[in-house]
């Protein structure tokens, strides 16, 4: 090894909890981009603002798909390349997917600035809420590559074993994007232009961190320009294991899209900022989830690649106990209190009224989100690119987004589109950590005692 951590050695749970620790940290922090303006802009008179805000969601998660897309696949390529001791093959795929990061960035902005109006008004925006979701989106849109850098290449970091470091990519972002907020929604009276401003700088700073950290010293793997130009065999690797968050990302994209839609047309614009808010409280509430499956995949990955079998399935092992104990516990606040959960962002009676409602039928089943996320991980940190991308697909596209459209026609209203998801999560969930179980856990038992 010529630097970074090796994780064939000392505890399996040691050493993912030493990863998962200041990734969910990180992940807790780095939701606070939008969750921060989401709080600010409900303060705002009404709820036209936050809803406005609530709209631009969909597009948003359509561009962290893309980052999700470079980053997933070639971070988890790079923690088994390294586990093999490549470290010139790392270094060649860390390059080739910061080249496709800023080819998607750029593409992408010029794409959704065309075409924004039709975009959303196809996503449930009204006349009212129209122009707030059109002034934060056309900044947010102008620092794509600032998102697309610091969130896309933040993995790499972690990749090498520098958890600490790729949390503190997103400390100094979340910092600058709170200190930024209050002074230019309210102080400089931008509204939700001052949010969207607060928060590409922001990701702006976050960026130029991460560049600093990868071309310096310190890391393990560097980003060099020769690195840059793209090798089809290489990008079809990267981009074929990244699909799976990809289509996580663009799976919550039309969820998003079809829940606003479903809502404007059975409620109003209502429904649509509480939504919103259910949105925002399950993304904070499922990020100590994705940390510590976010953190187990370098270690997974590592260990697989060093053909440490038995540490793969302790690994495992651990992950899924903390995961679906935390999981119980995060549902049972959601379930038991969530007037207090929606005041944080809008204390406006209607929206309260209605939101208490849909928490307790949207996160009746959160618990069985953790099967998800916990099979998901093992198949990306593995390389397992095929059965990654199917039950990202499976969850969202095949259960959620019919249900979202079928339940409100079949007499439930707006609570048909809350009760898509705890559907899924039971089906979904169920299915993906048992396809994991038989398809990789136990085969992986077999060839550990086979190396015995």
């Amino acid at each position: 090894m010529t630097g970074g951590r090796d994780f064939t050695q000392g505890s399996i749970s040691r050493s993912i909890l030493r990863m998962a620790l200041p990734m969910t940290a990180a992940q807790l922090i780095n939701i606070l981009y939008n969750i921060v303006d989401r709080m600010y802009l409900g303060r705002l008179p009404g709820h036209l603002a936050l809803t406005g805000l609530g709209l631009c969601l969909p597009i948003i998660s359509i561009l962290m798909g893309f980052a999700n897309l470079c980053s997933t696949g070639g971070a988890s390529l790079c923690s088994i390349c390294r586990g093999r001791g490549e470290e010139a093959e790392a270094e060649q795929i860390m390059g080739n997917s910061f080249a496709l990061l800023l080819l998607f960035g750029a593409g992408l902005s010029i794409l959704c600035l065309v075409f924004q109006r039709p975009l959303l008004y196809l996503f449930g925006a009204s006349d009212q809420t129209y122009p707030y979701a059109r002034d934060y989106l056309t900044i947010y849109l102008l620092g794509t590559l600032f998102v697309m850098i610091g969130l896309g290449m933040n993995p790499f970091i972690n990749a090498q074993g520098f958890s600490g470091m790729g949390m503190l990519t997103v400390v100094l972002g979340a910092v600058v994007n709170i200190v930024l907020d209050p002074v230019f929604i309210f102080l400089l009276d931008l509204g939700v232009k001052g949010a969207a401003l607060a928060t590409i700088l922001s990701q702006a700073c976050s960026a130029v961190w991460v560049l600093l950290f990868l071309t310096g010293k310190r890391a393990a793997l560097r980003l060099r320009l020769c690195a840059f130009r793209l090798q089809a065999a290489r990008v079809r690797r990267i981009l074929s294991l990244g699909l799976s968050g990809f289509c996580m990302s663009l799976t919550n994209s039309l969820v998003q899209i079809l829940c606003n839609a479903s809502l404007q047309r059975y409620g109003g614009d209502l429904y649509v900022g509480v939504m919103t808010v259910v949105n925002s409280i399950r993304e904070v509430i499922s990020m100590p989830v994705s940390g510590v499956t976010h953190g187990c995949q370098p270690v997974l990955g590592y260990n697989y690649g060093a053909r440490q079998y038995g540490r793969v399935r302790q690994g495992i092992r651990f992950t899924a106990a903390v995961t679906v104990g935390y999981s119980l516990c995060a549902w049972l606040a959601a379930v038991l209190l969530p007037e207090p959960l929606i005041r944080i962002f809008n204390d406006e009676p209607a929206l309260i009224a209605e939101g208490v409602r849909a928490f307790r039928i949207y996160f009746a089943a959160f618990f069985c989100m953790s099967f998800q996320f916990i099979g998901q991980s093992t198949f990306v940190g593995l390389g397992k690119s095929r059965q990654a991308v199917f039950f990202s697909l499976l969850r969202k596209a095949f259960i959620v987004a019919p249900l979202t459209l079928l339940l409100p026609r079949l007499g439930f209203g707006v609570d048909g589109v809350y009760l898509a998801e705890p559907v899924s999560n039971v089906v979904g969930g169920s299915a993906c950590a048992l396809a994991m179980y038989v398809t990789v856990y136990r085969p992986l038992g077999r060839l550990e005692r086979e190396d015995g």
